[in-house]
């Protein structure tokens, strides 16, 4: 096969972020070369790997074989609509925090800078060949490229213990879950010994392999994308990684995990289980109830957004298990909104997530803090990044006109259908579903109300915050470049629509497309008008309306009988930055309706203290219940393996001889 110039663009994106890289490490400790040289120009090849990314949805799908691997196994490569799609987002993403990078790595964050831009090309350039894989050789060596630079860039200031751990369990769930993937792609061969995806879809497993490769296929793309029990990795590694690798992580690392389900379930199987979607449909509620629960009673604002992501990806898997199900039971046109709105949040998250954490990255640069506590009254020294945050903060609460509000709108739109189902149990289920899909909605929002309110408003909480400088000119245009992509994506969901009816196609052979484009550019109705429907610019023309009428009002008809006073503060002279909500009295209400849900660790103070403080620790209820006793077991299996180690070797003679004994007894039966 010979591949055609879409995919050699593509390859040529992932050589030259191959070779920029390179360039890093030949100037390792030049900040200057690598932030205002290297860094903007992996900007722009992820600009021409979104631009090609889009092309390739609207194109026919183009493979190669390339002269790399192994003899005899070479890596096959593939650009679908799938990938193509994937790839945009990624070249989305990356353009964004590249640039904003090009003015955070100023002294290298603990590593050399040089070291630090191999690190994060080599993990893009990991990503992009994940996408284009088209067998399973490839695929793995892809996805631990990407793993273990993602591992080196978590562990950039490697020199604090907890940064270490974090790095270390990162590495470690990923490399379980790596072994679950080889399992799924050990079964999707069939004993063939053909593992190109080619081969796989050949294939057609009966229903119990099937699922047993589905479960595997869940599981290892699970560790990646922070499904709930394997998502202790994530608020420990985002806190623990510079800002623009978390927003990389976040924007499109965890992505990964859902395009691996997605190829598998909906491209290499050929059949879809009703109680695939049951258990996914489970499993992302109890994820986004939990992460969005864990995220308004965070101080750390990195750990708040980390959680946050936690709640996002839930919400992406409840939208991929109801796809599941109205395939399983032959409902196309549904599966294929379930499945858009599922591309939607894809974008939609990526958009805002990384423009969230690269904001946070200014907000550390220029104050040194992430906890919410001592900070405040940013407003005043951080316009830009005031700005940028506001915007990303509506749209992953899911407010109109932004991005977030069209992903969640489209996943409700889904959920109003399932009455249709012929299953009575689902009926009475999926309803109670989406009443606490909308619990998640309003405590997103609570969140981003806490996220914003405390960094950005009121007074500033210690006085070095009046010395914070806002972000760099590189800085902003990371900040402009995603905030256009929020926006865009919230106002033009009729032209973006028609994208992901080429992806939807592709998958499962029905889309909302055609019922989209038949109402024109400017309203939103997946179904029918009748049903529910959407105008995304007029109401952006009506909240400009109210808040010109407002400005007319207030500066117009009152110019000049206004009277400015100091606000009434029940009586006190003195308002100071002490009277203004805590970050920890703003989720207290939170942890104690969900009490259940924490571990919670009081010390309280004695009335006899000189000093008296009071803290309160919550914690993951999961790491003691599941991770402490595997660690437990693993410790009891090393120290009886390390007992045969005695050194002596006629102890390991003995040991041989033992084994070859049993060996010719088993031979002999």
């Amino acid at each position: 096969m010979t591949s055609l110039p879409l995919l050699q663009i593509a390859l040529f994106v992932i050589i030259g972020w191959l070779a920029i890289g390179t360039l890093g490490l030949a100037g390792l400790r030049r900040t200057r070369l690598v932030a205002h040289g290297l860094f903007p120009a992996g900007a722009l090849f992820g600009v021409l790997l979104c631009a090609l990314g889009i092309a390739g949805v609207f194109s026919a799908p183009q493979e190669a074989v390339l002269p790399l691997g192994l003899p005899g196994l070479p890596f096959h490569v593939r650009l679908d609509g799938l990938s193509a799609y994937f790839l945009a987002v990624l070249g989305m993403v990356s353009a964004g925090v590249s640039a904003f990078s090009a003015g955070y790595f100023r002294k290298g964050e603990g590593t050399p800078p040089g070291l630090l831009c191999f690190e994060y090309h080599v993990c893009l350039a990991g990503l992009a060949l994940v996408l284009v894989a088209n067998d399973a050789y490839c695929f793995m060596v892809a996805w631990e490229t990407m793993t273990l630079a993602a591992t080196f860039l978590v562990m950039s200031n490697h020199r604090i213990p907890e940064i270490r751990h974090a790095g270390y369990l990162y590495f470690l769930i990923s490399h379980v879950g790596a072994l679950g993937l080889l399992l799924c792609f050990g079964l999707l061969q069939a004993n063939t010994g053909d593992y190109t995806f080619a081969g796989m879809r050949q294939q057609h497993l009966d229903v119990f392999w099937a699922s047993v490769a589905f479960v595997l296929a869940l599981f290892g793309f699970g560790a990646k994308a922070g499904i709930f029990p394997l998502h202790v990795w994530l608020p420990e590694a985002h806190p623990a990684a510079p800002s623009p690798v978390s927003a990389l992580m976040s924007g499109f690392v965890l992505k990964a995990g859902l395009y691996g389900v997605l190829r598998t379930v909906f491209d290499l199987l050929h059949v879809q289980i009703a109680w695939w979607g049951v258990l996914m449909l489970a499993l992302g509620l109890f994820t986004a109830l939990f992460g969005v629960v864990f995220s308004a009673i965070q101080s750390d604002m990195k750990r708040l957004l980390a959680y946050s992501s936690i709640d996002n990806i839930g919400l992406m898997f409840v939208s991929m298990g109801l796809a599941i199900l109205f395939r399983a039971f032959d409902m196309p046109a549904l599966a294929a909104l379930s499945l858009t709105a599922l591309l939607y949040q894809i974008a939609s998250h990526a958009a805002f997530k990384s423009l969230l954490f690269i904001t946070t990255g200014s907000v550390l640069h220029a104050t040194g803090e992430r906890n919410l506590g001592r900070l405040g009254g940013l407003i005043r020294f951080m316009p830009w990044a005031t700005w940028a945050a506001l915007l990303g903060a509506l749209s992953s609460a899911g407010l109109p006109p932004l991005s977030g509000f069209v992903s969640e709108w489209l996943l409700l739109q889904s959920f109003l259908f399932t009455p249709g189902l012929p299953d009575p149990f689902l009926n009475m289920i999926v309803p109670l579903v989406a009443a606490l899909i909308a619990l998640v909605a309003a405590l997103a929002g609570y969140t981003m109300v806490k996220f914003f309110g405390v960094i950005f408003l009121g007074q500033p909480r210690e006085a070095k915050l009046s010395n914070a400088r806002d972000a760099s000119p590189w800085e902003r245009v990371g900040f402009v470049w995603l905030t256009a992509m929020c926006l865009l994506l919230g106002l033009l969901p009729v032209q973006f629509v028609a994208v992901l009816d080429r992806v939807t196609q592709a998958l499962i052979g029905a889309g909302i497309g055609q019922a989209v484009a038949r109402n024109g550019w400017l309203l939103l109705a997946p179904t029918n008008i009748g049903r529910a429907s959407y105008m995304p610019l007029v109401f952006l023309l009506f909240f400009l309306g109210c808040c010109a009428l407002a400005w007319i009002l207030v500066r117009r008809l009152y110019h000049g009988r206004l009277r400015r006073a100091i606000p009434w503060a029940c009586g006190h002279p003195f308002v100071t930055a002490r009277m203004q909500d805590t970050a920890e009295g703003f989720g207290q209400p939170i942890r104690e309706i969900f009490a259940p849900l924490f571990r919670i660790e009081r010390q309280l103070p004695s009335p006899f203290d000189a000093r008296p403080a009071y803290r309160v620790a919550v914690t993951d209820r999961a790491w003691r219940m599941i991770y402490e006793p595997i660690a437990s077991a693993v410790r009891r299996v090393a120290a009886l393996a390390g007992m045969l180690q005695t050194g002596r070797i006629a102890i390991y003679l003995m040991y041989s001889f033992l084994v070859l004994i049993v060996l010719l007894m088993l031979v002999r039966r």
